[in-house]
């Protein structure tokens, strides 16, 4: 019984640390001056190299297989969502990048609800409620200072977000890492053409940044994901990452000055607030359907 609540702490804390990770991605996105498919390209290229030596020195246990089709839907899935959220992030500001691409989690409990049967109980419904209405605040000062063009590839990488939420959780008996790796190289194969068209320029203020978001960004944050994802569930997973957009316009403001506004704050505030509560309900929950 302690072994099992554990089992799903663990995945919620990796899926956290993911989080943390992952929005760090716009504060050095906006720091290389290169071609956004050639970021994409250069960050999968090291974040793969790290996986494949990873997976060499712990192979995964024998006997797990990956279905295909949510093997390959999760790793294209997941390729699009990186290329579109880059090159929103070069289009329009990064906080709307980042809060558009998190219409996800609508996406992902009707998704869940429909491929995996995951229903979503009513403390992920209310949760949900309060994440849109914590992006609405955000929405309130930011989306007018984006693009249109941006915006709507923001919210493009939601839609892939989500997807690729729901086909790594179809692949929980098996090894989603692998569905992460094979994302990143299909990330690098479509930025090759990108690499001789807008050469980019190697300097150490340039490759510093992609070596660690290549490395810690996207590899290590792709090891913590694959080991929470198959804890808990897609809608669950998706509503911890949530906090992703409340750190990332932080880094982007403290080291470049992108102020967010006032109301991008308290959006902040109410969606810390509904993915923690959702958390501990479900916690208690647990705890109460075991005693």
């Amino acid at each position: 019984m302690k072994g099992q609540k554990d089992h799903q702490f663990a995945g919620q804390m990796a899926v956290l640390s993911t989080a943390f990770l992952w929005s760090t991605s716009g504060l050095f996105i906006k720091m290389i001056n290169w071609h956004p498919v050639v970021i994409v390209g250069a960050r999968a290229f090291f974040a793969a190299v790290f996986l494949i030596i990873l997976r060499l020195i712990f192979p995964a246990p024998k006997g797990l297989k990956n279905p295909p089709f949510p093997f390959w839907a999760a790793a294209f899935a997941n390729a699009f969502t990186i290329l579109a959220f880059v090159i929103a992030n070069k289009l329009t500001t990064s906080a709307n990048a980042v809060l558009l691409q998190y219409t996800a989690p609508i996406w992902t409990a009707l998704l869940g609800w429909w491929l995996i049967k995951e229903k979503p109980r009513w403390e992920h419904w209310g949760a949900l409620v309060l994440v849109i209405g914590g992006l609405l605040f955000f929405f309130k000062d930011g989306l007018g200072s984006g693009t249109i063009l941006g915006d709507g590839v923001g919210v493009i990488s939601g839609v892939f977000a989500a997807s690729f939420m729901v086909f790594l959780r179809m692949t929980k008996d098996g090894n989603p890492r692998d569905a992460m790796l094979m994302s990143h190289i299909i990330c690098t194969v479509i930025s090759i053409p990108f690499i001789f068209l807008y050469p980019p320029t190697l300097t150490f203020s340039s490759v510093a940044p992609i070596l660690y978001m290549g490395i810690v960004q996207q590899a290590l944050a792709a090891v913590l994901f694959s080991f929470g994802i198959k804890r808990i569930s897609a809608i669950q997973a998706m509503l911890i990452a949530s906090l992703e957009p409340i750190l990332n316009p932080v880094w982007v403001f403290v080291v470049m000055g992108e102020k967010p506004s006032s109301a991008a704050f308290i959006g902040g505030g109410i969606i810390i607030f509904a993915v923690m509560t959702s958390s501990i309900i479900e916690k208690q929950r647990e705890i109460g359907i075991r005693l």
